[in-house]
């Protein structure tokens, strides 16, 4: 499922912000599954920065979202048609402030903690089904999504830029492309956002190959790295 975070991590709940949820505009919500192969901006264990600040419209949450990004909202909760009788409105409370995935050479405000999620692996609509999206650990488009800034987590090989690069060391650890983790500091462009301080894997074989790890979000090894961070 869309989830680079492993289970290990230390963190205060003093550091983790619940006021931004992701940006939709640009997404597809179809893509917001529970499967190992939707990886996307839509996982936990992104770096992501701030898109939007906007508390103009409401507070905490408003339902006047963008038009983009309301015709995605409206698609899932099925108001797309609008000639039904005797229904007035479909009204979604969203976030107004918004954070959408960090790049190269971005300050990062935080690593998403929860996955924003649509469907579960069979398809069915989470929007029905609360206890699962809880079991999940993720939250609906539109939704505020926790961003830890500082503290001790755990991720997988796929949080990480992929390549030679994709490979951490113990050391610090930079902001890459797609809100992922780096070591390359790409000449000082890069800015760091932790500190490597743990390598291991998850593989369950001992014969010297290598298997792909079942919880990884995109099917790759089993290989993690414990990331002190500090933003």
């Amino acid at each position: 499922m869309a989830n680079r975070l492993l289970p290990f991590r230390q963190y205060n709940e003093h550091f983790v912000i619940n006021l931004f949820r992701l940006k939709l505009e640009g997404e597809t919500i179809e893509n917001f599954k529970a499967d190992k192969s939707k990886s996307g901006n839509h996982d936990a264990g992104l770096l992501v920065k701030v898109s939007s600040a906007d508390w103009a419209k409401a507070e905490p949450a408003g339902y006047d979202v963008a038009s983009a990004e309301k015709t995605l909202l409206d698609g899932y909760l099925g108001a797309s048609k609008s000639n039904f009788p005797h229904v007035a409105a479909n009204s979604y409370p969203a976030a107004q402030p918004m954070f959408q995935a960090a790049g190269a050479g971005d300050k990062p405000l935080g690593v998403t903690l929860r996955q924003t999620l649509a469907f579960d692996e069979n398809g069915e609509k989470l929007l029905y089904y609360r206890q699962k999206l809880e079991d999940l650990y993720g939250v609906l488009p539109g939704e505020v999504v926790p961003v830890l800034t500082k503290g001790i987590i755990t991720v997988a090989k796929s949080a990480c830029v992929s390549g030679a690069n994709g490979v951490l060391e113990a050391g610090p650890v930079y902001c890459g492309a797609s809100g992922k983790f780096t070591k390359d500091d790409n000449n000082e462009v890069n800015k760091q956002v932790g500190t490597v301080i743990g390598i291991g894997d998850r593989e369950d074989v001992f014969d010297g190959s290598k298997s792909p790890d079942y919880f990884a979000s995109d099917g790759t090894e089993g290989d993690y790295y414990i990331i002190n961070l500090d933003l």
